[in-house]
């Protein structure tokens, strides 16, 4: 594959370049298109507002689609503001600079990783049931709908190669250039549509329509597409 960080020239600094997460998706598909992909690949999205991105994606790939479930860990009074991730594994990642800059005492640091492992566990059930995520020796495209800090990434990524990833990859809209520069030193390939350097980035401002994914949401659209996927292999050839 050789260049590690790949974007779109033509989308550089730009805002509201996508339409909603499904054109998201379909735009990052062309891009990972170009760039010799293994064929066996496995699209994981990280659920809720990966899985549309992930799925659009997917699909113009002719990939499989599953989950990596991992949340941020957030200050108990800014639920915008995480300080770390778990992952699907109960690991955790900590931003242990931002937890002494903000002063947040050990037990309620504590106390927010264990409602976060929680809140991960229920996620697993809901999302991928009892099965377990099954990854050794893999090349998984990890596909969420924006980068911002890379908490939620990294912990993400750790776990994958925990469970025995071979090879990971990390596909995403939109996301800022100096924290992309540095995520793309603990990967395979990033793939980042559009790139934008500045003081200031808000993932929400690469799209025309943003709204939260729900939970409910971001499950009908796997089983949707799990349907379609057992139809077609079903299909007489």
């Amino acid at each position: 594959m050789g260049v590690k960080l790949v974007e779109d020239p033509a989308l550089r600094d730009r805002l509201a370049v996508f339409r909603d997460r499904p054109h998201a998706g379909a735009v990052l598909a062309r891009l990972l298109s170009a760039h010799g992909l293994d064929e066996r690949a496995r699209v994981l999205a990280i659920p809720a507002g990966g899985v549309p991105v992930a799925a659009a994606l997917a699909d113009a790939l002719g990939l499989p689609l599953d989950v990596v479930v991992v949340s941020k860990i957030t200050l108990p009074w800014n639920t915008e503001v995480g300080y770390g991730a778990v992952a699907f594994d109960g690991s955790c990642l900590l931003n242990d600079a931002l937890v002494r800059h903000v002063g947040l005492r050990s037990d309620e640091a504590e106390h927010g990783v264990e409602v976060t492992r929680a809140k991960v566990a229920r996620r697993v059930r809901l999302l991928r049931g009892d099965e377990p995520l099954d990854v050794i020796g893999s090349t998984v495209i990890v596909v969420d709908d924006g980068l911002a800090s890379g908490f939620t990434l990294r912990a993400a990524l750790a776990a994958l190669r925990r469970a025995g990833a071979a090879h990971v990859i990390v596909a995403v809209p939109t996301g800022p250039l100096d924290g992309a520069q540095r995520l793309a030193r603990e990967v395979d390939a990033l793939f980042v549509a559009n790139l934008r350097s500045g003081s200031s980035f808000a993932v929400a401002d690469a799209y025309e329509r943003w709204s939260d994914v729900s939970e409910d949401e971001a499950r009908e659209l796997l089983a949707r597409r799990g349907a379609q996927a057992t139809r077609a292999s079903a299909a007489p050839r």
